[in-house]
């Protein structure tokens, strides 16, 4: 991470790319295809914006060799470019150096908590007894840590963030301000007649390494057993999580997405933005499901692919009926025109 100039050489060696033009060149910033100006390091990855390459003044272009033809710039040639962008983009952030090994003097740490070297914790942070913080990890300001939780290594939790007992967080994770987790699940037993039941939430949650967990987005303990996010899973801005879910390595989840408690999501899928998961009985999603956006998700999915559609709000006898005969559409569409030939 730097604000320096990098040549396309260092950034070639970096997203293992061929340079077609000057590899001495050097970029300082990030820039779109259409507005990037002299120094900016650019890509094109979407057809759509095909149309601004021979008119861009970006000092170099992220692109397939296909489209080289076109570029009137530096030209950086790889398989991926939007991967390789990605990639490429850590090289520009702008970050704020903050000291290691220090302890802001509002901060309240008990004797009995374990913290790792190299460990910056802000002002104002609360961290519970017996809590331990993984070496090289970042705690910011205002942020409230309950009793035993386990923070992993370089891991950054940013402002303001409520994270309850026995919590466990791996390393190289970055939960973003205003995120509640562990806090108890949404479990009560109706009661006709009077108050319902509250169901003791005792389980904790775990979360892997290299996660993120987006503002504002609240991931509940477990009922009895932990609420479990795998490692390499990307949650956005906005997300409920709920009890007993255990969701797969590398999912990603969009801002506003529900899922409702003891939901199963598996390996490399993606729920775009709004998307609802809910039903009677615990809902499975199989390794690879794609759900497109505000789809409703109502019962297991155990097949991978993409999935999308959302049912019109009527009186639910009436919905599970239409609801069956509409996954029945297509084979009764063909029948009839299989009798219309007759």
């Amino acid at each position: 991470m730097t604000n320096s100039s990098i040549s396309l050489e260092d950034v070639a060696k970096l997203i293992g790319a061929e340079i077609v033009g000057d590899p001495d060149a050097r970029v300082i910033s990030l820039g779109t295809l259409r507005a990037a100006e002299q120094g900016d390091l650019t890509h094109l990855s979407n057809n759509a914006y095909k149309k601004y390459l021979p008119s861009t003044r970006a000092s170099a272009v992220i692109l397939e060799k296909k489209e080289v033809g076109d570029c009137p710039t530096n030209a950086l040639v790889v398989n991926n470019p939007k991967q390789a962008f990605a990639k490429a983009s850590h090289l520009f952030v702008k970050t704020k150096s903050l000291e290691k090994n220090f302890v802001h003097q509002s901060a309240v740490v008990p004797d009995d908590a374990q913290v790792g070297k190299e460990v910056h914790i802000a002002s104002n942070v609360v961290i519970g007894s017996n809590a331990l913080i993984g070496s090289e990890s970042y705690i910011h300001a205002n942020t409230v840590m309950g009793d035993r939780v386990k923070i992993g290594q370089e891991t950054v939790i940013m402002p303001n963030v409520t994270i309850y007992d026995d919590v466990v967080i791996g390393d190289r994770t970055t939960v973003h301000s205003g995120a509640v987790i562990g806090a108890d699940g949404f479990g009560f037993e109706p009661s006709e007649g009077s108050l319902s039941e509250p169901v003791a939430q005792i389980g904790g949650v775990q979360i892997g390494n290299d996660v993120s967990i987006g503002a504002c987005t609240c991931i509940d303990c477990g009922a009895i057993d932990d609420t479990v996010v795998g490692n390499g899973v990307k949650i956005d801005n906005q997300v409920q999580v709920g009890h007993n879910c255990i969701i797969g390595d590398n999912t990603i989840i969009c801002g506003q997405v529900g899922i409702v408690g003891s939901t199963t999501i598996g390996r490399n899928c993606i729920l775009a933005g709004g998307v609802g998961i809910g039903g009677a009985a615990p809902i499975e999603l199989c390794d690879g499901v794609v759900v497109s956006a505000k789809a409703t998700i109502t019962q297991s999915i155990l097949l991978p692919g993409l999935y999308s559609g959302v049912a019109p709000y009527m009186e639910h006898k009436k919905w599970l009926r239409n609801s069956r005969r509409y996954k029945d559409l297509d084979a009764l569409f063909k029948r009839v025109k299989s009798l219309e030939k007759k």
